[in-house]
């Protein structure tokens, strides 16, 4: 139900202001009447928009296949650029020292859907032409690769079973779970070589990428299961040289000297079918389906909120808040699939400019908002600047409250700001590129709040 509640305040009266017994200043404070308006008449309305393609901002890598009841088919494997090591190990190494090279790819504990134990296959392609910005998730990497260019593949699991025991055992510590996948040793040979002929080029990851141009990661066999990798690194072992006790002596070592980061690029290539069980509740339901699929075109009544408060006669207003809260169901489907951690709600005519520009919400045409599973719904608390610089328009356009519901996901950044003491800062919003998510959204039940004080004369 919506309802405008006044909250009658107690009349404010300040410490710092001292009357003479005889003067009428204090007296008039404390006739002046204080109420607090939490006005949520207003209503909104909303309906599903298909969002096929993203953009790939993010370092994350999805691999994997699964087909599911209530949610449908959905594929992903990755192309990516590396980023190499500023310097190679050269004292007492020589290129044949080089025993081996691997591709580790990390994944947290529980960052899958569907079945951890289920043998799966991938096979890692080099690339023989260079990638070029910007890049989608309906990525083709045919033209990039041929079934020449093959140098490995493995069978592989979410679960430490088969791994050495020096990596089980950290791994299984560290709550996380790693794909290893041993790379021919002629290839970390080269890479050694051409360090050692031209470094300079291990300090310009332009020149490095268009010399490797980097990986295709494929799946070849097996379903059931995609995880979210978040991080991959390639591993040079070889033995080195040394002195010991003034005694020569041969160590076995290794340097991780490539990587995935956000400075190079890297795309999942995503391929989605989604049930028609989906689909038709789509039809007539807002629906959030990610990492691609749906999101939800919202309007907000600013317009309507802006012409009521404005209409507040023979008194002083302040703006408190606006909040926006927008409760979800889950849906039923047989892996769990939940709805996505973080939403963004941004102007419709601005969210391809926010992607591409890497931008993060202004809370004027942008806002985020986390899942709060025990409300199932997201609270989009921040919204008092947005409507007071639509209270400072002499027009109000309908597109100033024409906003996009989008599964994101957050990269941040902790910074020390104190002994013990820690600040997470949210340094860029990315479009959702993670595990299968899906939410039906309520709009016809959700609470836009304005909250003002109003002072009476």
């Amino acid at each position: 139900m919506k309802f405008l509640r006044l909250i009658p305040a107690a009349c404010l009266l300040l410490s710092a202001v001292a009357c003479e017994e005889n003067s009428t200043i204090g007296s008039s404070i404390i006739q002046d009447k204080v109420d607090i308006i939490i006005d949520s008449t207003f209503t909104i309305s909303g309906y599903s928009v298909a969002n096929p393609v993203i953009q790939s901002r993010t370092d994350n890598q999805l691999l994997g296949n699964i087909d599911a009841k209530g949610f449908g088919k959905l594929s992903s494997d990755f192309i990516t650029q590396f980023m190499p090591a500023t310097t190679l190990d050269t004292v007492g190494v020589t290129v044949e020292s080089i025993d081996s090279i691997k591709l580790r790819m990390f994944m947290n504990e529980g960052a899958l859907i569907g079945d951890s134990i289920i043998p799966m296959g991938l096979e890692v392609y080099k690339l023989n032409r260079g990638l070029t910005s910007p890049i989608y998730s309906d990525f083709d990497p045919t033209p990039y690769y041929s079934e020449q260019d093959k140098v490995a593949s493995t069978t592989y699991s979410a679960t430490v079973i088969g791994l050495p025991d020096s990596i089980a055992g950290i791994y299984t510590g560290a709550k996380a779970r790693v794909v290893d996948v041993k790379l021919p040793v002629e290839m970390g040979r080269e890479f050694y070589r051409k360090y050692k002929s031209d470094p300079e080029i291990y300090n310009d990851p332009v020149k490095f990428s268009q010399w490797f141009p980097g990986l295709y990661i494929k799946n070849s066999f097996g379903s059931g299961r995609v995880m979210r990798f978040y991080s991959t690194l390639m591993y040079l072992y070889y033995k080195k040289d040394t002195k010991v006790n003034d005694k020569d002596t041969t160590i076995n070592t290794l340097k991780a000297f490539l990587a995935v980061t956000p400075e190079v690029i890297n795309n999942n290539n995503i391929n989605m079918a989604l049930s028609q069980e989906v689909k038709t509740m789509a039809a007539s339901s807002p629906m959030l389906v990610a990492p691609t699929g749906y999101d939800v075109e919202v309007k907000l009544p600013i317009r309507d909120m802006v012409e009521k408060y404005s209409k507040q006669d023979n008194s002083f207003t302040v703006i408190n808040s606006m909040t926006l809260e927008v409760p979800v169901e889950e849906v039923t489907n047989n892996y769990d699939i939940e709805p996505p951690a973080y939403v963004l709600l941004v102007r419709k005519d601005k969210k391809e400019e926010f992607f591409a520009d890497q931008q993060i919400n202004d809370n004027i045409s942008s806002f985020y908002a986390a899942y709060d599973a025990t409300r199932k719904s997201y609270n989009f608390s921040s919204m008092r600047q947005y409507f007071l610089e639509m209270s400072k328009k002499d027009n109000i356009a309908a597109a100033d409250g024409e906003f996009v519901l989008v599964p994101v996901s957050l990269v941040t950044e902790s910074t020390q700001t104190g002994y013990y003491q820690y600040e997470t800062v949210v340094v860029a919003i990315v479009p959702y590129v993670d595990t299968p998510a899906m939410a039906k959204v309520n709009v016809d039940k959700a609470k836009i709040k304005l909250t003002f004080s109003r002072q009476s004369m």
